[in-house]
This record gives structure tokens, sequence and C-alpha cells, in this order.
């Protein structure tokens, strides 16, 4: 399972995720629903992009967890 961490990377950049948005060019409605897991897939150009905008590795926002491991989504 991937585990989305946008929220841990904004928080460390003391970002805002709508000042994201605007920097990243994507409507804050879609990178919410990356935030919270709730996309099937995101474009290696828009990953790309909000690695540059918050200086950080894919990795930073990516994590892999074996299905038996991973953590649940808060409601």
């Amino acid at each position: 399972m991937i585990v989305i961490r946008l929220d841990r990377v904004l928080a460390d950049r003391k970002m805002r995720l709508n000042d994201l948005a605007a920097q990243v060019g994507i409507s804050h409605v879609n990178l919410s629903y990356l935030k919270t897991g709730k996309v099937k897939a995101i474009r290696f150009s828009t990953l790309d992009t909000i690695c540059k905008v918050l200086q950080c590795q894919p990795g930073d926002i990516l994590e892999y967890w074996p299905e038996e491991d991973a953590p649940r989504p808060q409601p």
C-alpha cells in the first residue's frame, strides 16, 4: 500500500495546502484528494512540481507499507 505523507511535509515546511496548490498550479480540491490518499494515480509532472516547490524527494511524500502493516486513514 502506498501512503501519502504530504501533510507531514507541508507541516515541516510550515506551508498551507492552498499555498502549495497555487504554486503547483492545481486545484486545492485535487491537492486535498492527494493529501488524503483518495487518488489512484499522480502524474510524474505533478509530483515533480510538488517536489520542486517543497524542496523534497518523492520518498518524502510517498511511502510503501505492506498491506498488513499500513496505517489506517483517519476519518
